[in-house]
């Protein structure tokens, strides 16, 4: 890489336990076990305040990771930005493209693999399922956002939402895509509990976060805290869209 021909500064912005806005520029390479010709970056952890993990991965061809991921209490969920990935769980084969996901229950494991020639760059994500009484356990989902329903977001034209995941209430947690056609903004600043980690796949924006407002641009990632204000809107030529976590269906503990 060699020295920049520039001052070194950086668009990030960390705030344990609150936000955390988090550029491409910055980030560095983590050796994860069982894990073969990956490029690995975690993006998200306890250790920043957040409740779940987060990695964007870049896997070369023949890729692979050698030992089930997720499982005993872990639920996962995989989404490719760019090339194909190949997902195994419980033996079943999912021939994902790009926009393609899969969710993978906390009684299983998926096993991920590039088996095409070209590199593949997804995020993967963890967290500890949540029991409630009386509620069954979510099941695996799989499929590509090409062939889901799009809504407008509150009514609006210039706004759209896709849920990846059920809605049942087996589920605690869920996967959107939000984009906005440049110009559109969330209706008001949102408070709530549910946290978010966000990942933008497209455009460039301006996001409000703890009431304050920050450039950002495809590629970064967001992580927002609990009852964190948060809103954007979108500038520039192309729709601001990115792919967020939320938690839900659940009854916060005491």
């Amino acid at each position: 890489m060699g020295y920049r021909n520039d001052l070194l500064t950086s668009r990030s912005i960390i705030k344990h336990g609150n936000f955390a806005l988090i550029t491409p520029e910055g980030l560095v390479n983590n050796v994860i076990p069982h894990f073969e010709k990956c490029t690995i970056s975690i993006i998200c952890s306890p250790k920043l305040g957040a409740s779940f993990v987060e990695y964007l991965v870049n896997m070369e061809p023949s890729g692979k990771n050698t030992v089930g991921f997720g499982g005993n209490g872990i639920e996962t969920f995989v989404y490719v930005i760019e090339g194909n990935l190949d997902v195994f769980v419980n033996e079943t084969k999912y021939e994902l493209t790009e926009g393609g996901y899969a969710y993978c229950p906390p009684s299983l494991n998926m096993i991920m693999e590039n088996n095409s020639d070209k590199n593949v760059k997804f995020i993967l994500y963890k967290q500890r399922y949540i029991n409630a009484e009386g509620v069954g356990e979510p099941w695996v989902v799989s499929n590509n956002v090409n062939n889901l329903n799009v809504v407008n977001y509150s009514d609006m034209k210039d706004v759209t939402m896709i849920d990846l995941l059920p809605t049942d209430i087996e589920f605690d947690m869920n996967f959107h895509i939000l984009s906005f056609e440049p110009g559109g903004s969330h209706p008001f600043i949102e408070t709530h509990v549910q946290e978010h980690g966000a990942y933008l796949l497209t455009g460039e924006g301006m996001y409000n976060l703890d009431n304050n407002w920050y450039s950002v641009k495809k590629d970064d990632f967001i992580w927002m805290g609990p009852f964190v204000q948060q809103a954007a809107y979108a500038i520039g030529y192309e729709p601001l869209s990115y792919v967020y976590s939320k938690d839900c269906n659940r009854d916060p503990n005491i």
